[in-house]
C-alpha cells in the first residue's frame, strides 16, 4: 500500500460518493508530493480490486464509494447533485427483473433515483412563496 492509496482510502471513509478531484483536495494538505493522475490511479486499482465501487450519474462526473457488496441504489439531487444512498427497493438482488433477460444471467441492477433533496426542496418551496415585489406602473402615483 502506498501512502496515496492509504490517504485516498481515507479520503472515501470521510466522503462518500466523492469525485475524484474531491479525493484529491482532500488528500493534498497531507500529501503534498501526490497528483490528480495518482488519486485517479488508486481509485481505478480500487475499484478494479472491488474496494471502491464507481457510480456514474448522468450529466456529473463518476463518483467513488467503499460501499460495495450489496446492491443498494443511489438517489441524486437534480439541483445540488447530492448524491445519497438508498437500499435495494424490493425483494432480492438484483431487486428488479426485467420481463426478458435475453439470455442475460442477471447479477445486479443499478437504479439511480433523480428528484430534490430536502434542503432544495425546502428553498424551492419557500421561493414559491416569497411574494414578488410589485413593479410601479410608469406615470402612477
Amino acid at each position: 500500500m502506498t501512502s496515496t492509496r492509504v490517504a485516498v482510502f481515507e479520503a472515501l471513509q470521510d466522503m462518500p460518493h466523492a469525485r475524484a478531484d474531491e479525493v484529491f483536495d482532500h488528500v493534498r494538505p497531507v500529501l503534498a508530493h501526490t497528483s490528480l493522475q495518482s488519486v485517479y490511479n488508486a481509485l481505478g486499482d480500487f475499484a478494479t480490486a472491488g474496494i471502491v465501487r464507481r457510480i456514474e450519474p448522468a450529466g456529473q462526473p463518476g463518483r467513488f464509494e467503499l460501499r460495495v457488496d450489496d446492491n443498494h441504489h443511489h438517489l441524486v439531487c437534480t439541483s445540488c447533485g447530492r448524491v445519497e444512498d438508498v437500499d435495494c427497493v424490493v425483494g432480492h438482488a438484483p431487486c428488479m427483473v426485467p420481463g426478458d433477460t435475453r439470455g442475460f444471467t442477471l447479477v445486479s441492477a443499478e437504479v439511480t433515483f433523480w428528484g430534490l433533496c430536502s434542503s432544495c426542496s425546502d428553498a424551492a418551496a419557500s421561493a414559491r412563496l416569497s411574494p414578488v415585489p410589485a413593479n410601479p406602473v410608469e406615470g402612477t402615483e
